[in-house]
């Protein structure tokens, strides 16, 4: 049967199928349209919730990845993807992961506050109100902070659909085999089951009772209901819990393209006037620019930009990461006090003490790892559920009482960064009243504000993850007197001495002199700026304007202003899809400073820069790096002979590259780079498509040898110039 004729044969199934659909069908619909049409963006001032299809922008959705576990911090993840070149990138609509009948399981990733669960809430609406995807009969969601209050119960797959969608107690158990459904587990990072793949028993019947852990694994490997689409949403760090075999397609949510960022301000904020203003001063901040990449700080940057530009509240813009979340954090309390009390002003210390346990909360489900709690993690913090939910803006109750079933209380802060930035103040506050750093759990009777700041660098530093690239931001921020101003009702105690600024810059600009990794470089950057200090950046910027940045060997650049050139550069506004190395410096030198720009770039020209073996290594770490974007190598007319090559060559093998061209013509080459070429070609992890190795001694015996990779199965080359 051809393929048009398949087609045409399942439209027609799939009609018949809704056509013979049994009567619960519609009211289930329209169950699920009734349930997901608002969206709550805990915006108590604007009435708690909006319509979706009114506010919904479009998020930046690509398809591929190998849906691996990263560990890093979520915001150096975005500011990784915000360098990453969007020519390599294959974007897809959230309505088609299923257009593909050869996809059953879709995982899809993305960090914190992203946009997954708006995107489904997007898909599951657009499928209720008949728009997309009506040959899938019945959607069940089934977040996975659900599943987690019914983890130790037995149950059947149909017993546990009825017990949360209470309209299809009339489907039969063949109706599931019948109609075509698709399961949505939203929050896999949420998940408190062990999803033991390995050790769980096989169930293929949907009437058996058992765990819910076994009848999630059971669907997820297909043995159950093997005819369901899956839909698994989860952050990165948690994606090693769903084994590779058992996904057929793996997306990633890269939240807010440029554009869409200005979408979506313009669709929040009703005044386009105002929003015009947001736009451009969001502009003006690098940092907090790139931060717009994620949804839920949109949301944020808009609850405190909006009122300050449109002149509802007064006072200084926020330029900085700390000056945002503090106002954020001040906009919240006011409207509390306005809300329950009708005043803004209230017993300052009941408002202090109830901040800093929520600081503590923040600080200590932080250290374990965690975004979601319940009752007992708030009780152990001395925090009750009903003050809880007077900071709707700050702490959000979630909360679900269904079928007599008592769901049970999780609550989350709106997002990480607001976490991070209350355990932040909680940390702070306890040095500088306590003289207590809880980041060592010890008391310092004799330690400085300056030291205390220095050993945060150090830790952050430290820190090969990241995982306290943001904490020490805001620690940073907290610490100058400007910023202690505006918490002035909830700090006892402020001011810092009048050197510690300066100390500080100075100590965190000895570190960029130091043999750091990019991300660290970027994050000590960022650090300056929350400390009011661009004077690096300044600097090079100025040099740069006057159009010297093709002499940069001829300049005597101090390590600390190479690290503020590529700051510059990666941070740019302009696209790093071509980095041409002879625009900068046609240097060895100059090579190795910039490196971290050349692992951003989707294409490096290094042709004629006097470069040697020293680079090819260099290079290898590159190609052999997760986060390298590199996809076209040209490395023509240096001198790298034999013994670079081979060093290149154990890059191109490792399973993280995906360089497609590499130019190696004139490079002083013989048959002994044959050899190493020949096996990168046989390598199963290669990607090179297009190999140029013109203008080199190879002679007949390397022709011979490189004849021995092409002929290899596990080969992709298409072009070889020789």
């Amino acid at each position: 049967m051809s393929d048009i004729n398949m087609f045409i044969v399942i439209v027609y199934c799939n009609k018949l199928f809704s056509e013979l659909a049994p009567a619960c069908h519609q009211k289930f619909k329209s169950s699920l349209k009734k349930k997901f049409h608002r969206i709550n963006e805990r915006i108590p001032y604007h009435g708690g919730s909006t319509l979706l299809n009114e506010i919904y922008t479009e998020l930046y959705i690509t398809e591929g990845g190998s849906g691996e576990v990263n560990i890093e911090h979520e915001v150096r993840q975005i500011e990784t993807a915000s360098r990453r070149p969007a020519t390599q990138e294959r974007p897809i609509k959230c309505n088609d992961l299923f257009k593909d009948t050869a996809v059953r399981t879709v995982l899809t990733n993305g960090v914190a506050g992203i946009g997954k669960t708006v995107s489904v809430q997007k898909f599951i609406l657009d499928w209720a109100e008949g728009k997309a995807n009506q040959d899938i009969l019945f959607i069940f969601p089934l977040p996975f902070r659900e599943l987690n209050s019914v983890k130790s119960r037995k149950l059947s797959l149909v017993d546990l659909l009825r017990l949360f969608f209470t309209d299809i107690k009339q489907l039969k158990p063949a109706d599931y085999y019948q109609y075509k459904v698709l399961f949505i587990f939203d929050g896999l990072d949420e998940s408190r089951l062990p999803l033991d793949f390995q050790n769980n028993e096989s169930l293929s019947d949907v009437t058996q009772s058992a765990s819910v852990d076994v009848l999630l694994t059971n669907l997820i490997k297909g043995n159950l209901l093997p005819s369901a689409l899956l839909w698994i949403t989860s952050r990165p760090a948690a994606c090693g819990q769903i084994h590779p075999e058992c996904v057929d397609q793996v997306t990633e949510v890269r939240g807010f393209s440029d554009p869409q960022k200005e979408e979506y301000f313009r669709k929040r904020i009703s005044d386009q006037s105002v929003a015009n203003r947001v736009i451009t001063h969001i502009k003006t901040s690098r940092s907090l620019y790139i931060m717009c990449h994620i949804p839920a700080f949109c949301w944020i940057a808009a609850t405190v930009l909006e009122r300050m530009l449109g002149e509802a509240e007064s006072g200084e813009i926020p330029k900085t990461l700390t000056q945002m979340f503090t106002q954020f954090l001040i906009f919240q309390i006011k409207h509390k006090d306005q809300k329950y009390h009708g005043k803004c002003d209230t017993d300052p210390r009941q408002t202090r003490e109830m901040i800093l346990a929520l600081g503590k909360l923040a600080f200590q489900q932080l250290e374990k790892g965690n975004l979601i709690f319940y009752e007992e993690d708030l009780r152990e913090c001395g925090i009750h559920v009903r003050e809880v939910s007077v900071y709707s803006g700050v702490c959000t109750q979630i909360f679900r009482e269904e079928l007599g079933l008592r769901l049970g209380k999780v609550f989350s802060f709106v997002h990480l960064s607001v976490q991070e930035f209350l355990a932040t103040l909680f940390v702070f506050f306890s040095f500088i009243s306590q003289n207590r750093n809880v980041l060592e759990h010890q008391t310092h009777s004799k330690s400085t504000v300056t030291d205390f700041l220095k050993s945060a660098v150090d830790r952050a530093l430290q820190s090969e993850n990241g995982h306290l690239d943001l904490f020490l931001r805001f620690l940073l921020g907290l610490s100058l007197e400007s910023n202690q101003t505006l918490l002035r009702g909830l700090l006892t105690q402020t001011g810092s001495p009048s050197n510690c600024r300066e100390e500080t810059v100075e100590y965190i600009k000895e570190k960029l002199r130091e043999n750091l990794s990019p991300e660290k470089y970027i994050n000590l950057f960022h650090c300056l700026n929350e400390l009011n200090d661009h004077s690096l950046v300044q600097e090079v910027q100025t040099y740069l304007n006057r159009g010297n940045y093709h002499r940069l060997d001829e300049v005597p650049l101090s390590p600390a202003h190479w690290s503020a050139l590529v700051f510059v550069l990666l941070t740019s506004e302009e696209e790093l899809d071509v980095f041409d190395l002879r625009k900068y410096a046609p240097s060895e030198e100059c090579f190795l400073r910039l490196l971290p720009v050349v692992t951003a770039s989707r294409k490096a020209v290094l042709s004629q820069c006097r470069l040697s073996e020293r680079s090819c290594a260099a290079l290898a770490s590159v190609l052999s790096s997760n986060s390298s974007s590199l996809r076209e190598l040209d490395l023509s007319y240096n001198r790298l002979c034999d013994s670079g090559v081979t060093l290149l060559s154990a890059g191109l093998e490792d399973q993280h590259c995906k360089l497609e061209t590499l130019s190696l013509s004139r490079c002083r080459l013989s048959e002994r780079s044959c050899a190493a070429l020949a096996s990168v070609l046989s390598s199963n992890s290669s990607s090179l498509r297009e190999l140029d190795l013109s203008g080199n001694s190879l002679c007949d015996s390397g022709v011979t040898l490189l004849s021995a990779g092409l002929e290899n199965q596990h080969c992709k080359l298409e072009t070889l110039r020789y």
